[in-house]
């Protein structure tokens, strides 16, 4: 059956030539010889699992218990296909997107992605460089281990991604500091609470904090290139890395074991503190982790500028349904804000069908963290390319010139 429309006005194009236009990035570099033939995201996650020790990749790919919703993400695409247009002049089209005033390269970004600084050298400043020079928004997350005021100094398009502390002090206090930092848009986490059952992890022999163990001793003995290009450089060049933006002050290094606490201390927040965080800050304000049409609506009648529908990946609640089955009625529900996605995007009709159904702008974490881990600001670079030329070329087959062109009439629902 032929799926409802989704509501009028939910993408933007501009009209420009993308092979042509110089308003578009440089084509990346050529990948390092050692990588082989990356020819899509999912080639970046095989060359990450052999260059990254087990638990450190464990920590990227795994989800929680049974990883029922991260295999759900994935099949969540195979519900709709695509209905094509023919003869039509793709000579113009174009892969720009306007979004929350700004217009990129791309209809998709960098989702937020915690320790991203303990898979690949500076992680957090690698996506950030990548994004600045691609034209496509990168958002920090709260749990990195590089400061936040580094990563705007080097991308002032950047956004920030807050889990938010436990005390109205505390949460005062980092807006305040995101602000002075020179940020624009506050992206606000809620669906993380509590921490989550990552029993896969510790299986794995990742754990927050992180213990020393004979077995992590091996894997970083056994996969050199992370442990003398990543691991000790950091060390050596920056000391021990810290959780640096969770809160206004310094949090905990990594191996403390007073992270588990830091990280646990949201169980009581609710709508009041989201509306003290509209009061204080004057920037671009998006909620990240909605997936219930009723709280898309509390968010935007608090004040969110935008909304960002969202399972975590698949990190948080076991079972929690795919973000792509819900995201038509949570446009319908919210047309005064742009609604955005994440969880499980890897390919560019992954992205297109999105935009079909509403969405009004992508994001993508894991294959940026592992072209990051293995090739640096080049691989994601490389990545970004990659999945831009999917989007572009798809765009053509589809018979469409501009993404604000897509509508549900171009999808139809499988049986």
């Amino acid at each position: 059956m032929q799926i409802d429309k989704a509501a009028p006005g939910t993408a933007t194009a501009a009209s420009v030539r993308p092979a042509a236009s110089p308003s578009l990035p440089a084509r990346t570099a050529a990948l390092p010889s050692r990588l082989g033939p990356i020819l899509c995201l999912d080639d970046f996650e095989a060359a990450a699992r052999r260059h990254l020790p087990g638990p450190i990749f464990a920590y990227i790919s795994g989800a929680v218990e049974r990883n029922h919703s991260l295999r759900a993400n994935a099949r969540s695409f195979e519900q709709y296909e695509f209905v094509t247009r023919v003869l039509i002049d793709m000579s113009r089209r174009s892969t720009a997107t306007t979004l929350l005033g700004r217009t990129w390269s791309v209809p998709f970004g960098i989702a937020p992605m915690g320790i991203s600084a303990l898979s690949a050298y500076r992680g957090d400043l690698v996506l950030a460089n990548a994004a600045a020079r691609e034209n496509l928004p990168m958002i920090m997350s709260g749990s990195s281990l590089i400061r936040l005021e580094e990563i705007v100094r080097a991308n002032p398009d950047a956004w920030f991604q807050a889990y938010v502390p436990g005390a109205d002090t505390e949460i005062a206090a980092l807006v305040e500091r995101v602000k002075a930092a020179g940020y624009r848009t506050l992206v606000v986490t809620v669906d993380a609470s509590i921490a989550s059952n990552r029993e896969n992890n510790l299986r794995a022999g990742f754990s927050t904090p992180l213990r020393p163990t004979l077995g992590l001793a091996w894997e970083g003995l056994t996969h050199p290139r992370w442990l003398f290009g990543t691991f000790l450089r950091t060390i050596a060049r920056h000391g021990m890395p810290h959780f640096e933006n969770n809160y206004a002050r310094r949090g905990a290094p990594i191996l403390s074991p007073s992270v588990q606490r830091d990280f646990s201390d949201r169980g009581h927040l609710n709508w009041d503190h989201f509306k003290m965080i509209r009061r204080l800050w004057p920037g671009h304000l998006v909620v990240k982790g909605i997936l219930d049409v009723r709280d898309a609506r509390l968010a935007v009648e608090n004040g969110a500028d935008g909304i960002i529908v969202s399972n975590h990946g698949g990190r948080q609640l076991d079972g929690t349904v795919a973000p792509l089955r819900v995201l038509p009625r949570i446009v319908r529900a919210c047309p005064e804000v742009p609604v955005m996605i994440d969880s499980g995007f890897r390919r560019g009709t992954d992205v297109l069908k999105a935009l079909a159904l509403g969405a009004k702008f992508v994001f993508v974490g894991r294959p940026f963290n592992y072209a990051a881990s293995v090739a640096g600001e080049s691989g994601v670079r490389k990545g970004i390319s990659l999945l831009r030329e999917e989007v572009s070329r798809n765009m053509a087959m589809l018979g469409v010139t501009s993404l604000a062109e897509l509508d549900s009439s171009y999808l139809l629902k499988t049986d």
